[in-house]
């Protein structure tokens, strides 16, 4: 009886100690989430402000605590910036600074479109340098990537490019041409919306096509 009661206080002792760990890890989860879609929500509804200023404060916030509140391996590597990932950095932070000194509305409209540059810039560098951006996301869950898989991340990453490019462009169009409502719907929704079907185009290529054809290369 002695042992079971010590058992029972043991399990209880392991579950009160286990929830406040537990619950930090939610709230760490939430604030993550949160952030990663505050930046196209305040884009959205950027169009109700009448002050860019304001707008311009909160995006320079956003960038930085992105880089910072994030936890696990992804967020270790952003940390561990390149001269070129600064650079972009601080051509994002400089334009957001920009926006709230000159409360200028332009400025605000062509944000999107230097944040399509920068990651343009960010993952065009890895091309030249190497490895690939997708390759280093992809060896963070499997550092031994066969060379097949190597040269499919650097086409994705490719294709990445080639997206941010013609995404920006369009966003500077939108930016110079369209109204403030379709401005921030398109930037703030419909450009995410792209960007999911390319995830997903990725996702179904790979499985359809890419891994079935290094089966048969290894079987052969």
């Amino acid at each position: 009886m002695s042992a079971a009661r010590s058992r029972t206080q043991a399990a209880a002792q392991r579950a009160d100690g286990a929830s406040p760990g537990t619950a930090r890890q939610l709230g760490k989860t939430a604030v993550q989430i949160l952030l990663k879609l505050a930046y196209p929500a305040l884009i959205l509804c950027a169009w109700r402000w009448d002050t860019p200023r304001y707008v311009g404060c909160m995006l320079f916030a956003i960038l930085w605590l992105q880089r910072w509140a994030g936890s696990g391996p992804v967020a270790s590597s952003l940390r561990r910036l390149s001269a070129i990932d600064w650079t972009v950095v601080g051509l994002l932070s400089c334009a957001s600074a920009a926006i709230v000194l000159t409360n200028s509305e332009l400025l605000l409209r062509l944000y999107p479109s230097l944040v399509n540059l920068g990651l343009l810039i960010a993952f065009g560098a890895t091309l030249v340098r190497g490895p690939s951006m997708i390759e280093k996301f992809a060896r963070l869950g499997n550092p031994d990537l066969p060379p097949g898989a190597v040269r499919h991340t650097r086409r994705v990453t490719q294709v990445w490019c080639g997206f941010f490019a013609l995404n920006g462009a369009f966003s500077a169009y939108t930016a110079l041409y369209w109204s403030r409502a379709n401005w921030s719907l398109y930037n703030g929704a419909i450009a995410y919306g792209l960007i999911g079907v390319l995830l997903v185009a990725e996702v179904i290529w790979r499985y359809l096509v890419v891994l079935p054809r290094a089966a048969r290369s290894e079987a052969a």
